[in-house]
């Protein structure tokens, strides 16, 4: 049987962005056009450069990194699940990767990264930013305008 691969494995095996045309959909998820699939250390490079007292969107991340790439977007799907690696991975090196900074494209906070929304809410608290409830269970930035950063 194979071990299980660390976060940290998994960041640093997974394979360079490429960008792969898309010919034809019925998918707004994956229009046609040439979408990035990005890696965890492509994420990771971006996140490092936020602020503290800011947040920067998912969708500006996956935004600026197509521009990067000369591609029309990024993969959702895959940013998301290389933002969880790259959380998971900062927090078994202890490296400071401020991946909680990163929120989704309306200002929630996510269940997903380590220790939840409220986990992360409480690091923004102690940069400054304001979290309120959203919802019935989660939190998101309180003036996602004022504290958004832009790479």
């Amino acid at each position: 049987m194979t071990a299980r691969k660390s976060a940290v494995q998994k960041r640093d095996s997974a394979p360079p962005p490429r960008v792969q045309p898309i010919t034809s959909s019925k998918s707004k998820t994956f229009p046609v056009g040439n979408m990035l699939i990005a890696s965890p250390l492509e994420l990771q490079a971006v996140i490092r450069q936020i602020p503290a007292g800011s947040v920067l969107t998912l969708d500006a991340l996956r935004d600026q990194l197509a521009r990067k790439w000369h591609a029309d977007y990024t993969c959702p799907l895959t940013a998301g699940i290389f933002l969880r690696v790259v959380a998971e991975a900062a927090e078994e090196e202890a490296n400071g990767v401020p991946y909680w900074r990163v929120v989704r494209g309306d200002g929630r906070l996510t269940t997903l990264l380590p220790g939840g929304d409220a986990g992360q809410a409480e690091k923004l608290r102690e940069e400054g930013v304001r979290c309120v409830p959203a919802g019935k269970t989660g939190r998101r930035v309180a003036d996602l305008s004022t504290v958004a950063w832009q790479p």
